[in-house]
């Protein structure tokens, strides 16, 4: 005979959590409809600015690595 706690608290959980994604959607849904431009603006350029400052640090990364890897003496040729 199968236990009957876990299946009603998997269902239990997955009511839960689905009932939250859509009031959480729902919710993100009403806030982008109220227009706010100037926000969104703000939101953008901040986004902006950390993608900028990711690309930059992963240049730097891939820079330090490469002359970390040639003054070890390790082969960087391609076959």
């Amino acid at each position: 005979m199968m236990e009957w706690i876990p299946v009603v608290f998997v269902a239990f959980k997955a009511l839960v959590l689905c009932t939250g994604m859509f009031f959480a959607i729902k919710w993100h849904y009403d806030q982008g409809k109220k227009g706010k431009e100037n926000e969104r603006r703000a939101v953008l350029r901040a986004s902006g600015k950390v993608a900028a400052v990711f690309v930059v640090t992963l240049v730097g990364l891939a820079l330090v690595t490469f002359v970390l890897a040639r003054t070890l003496g390790l082969d960087l040729n391609l076959p």
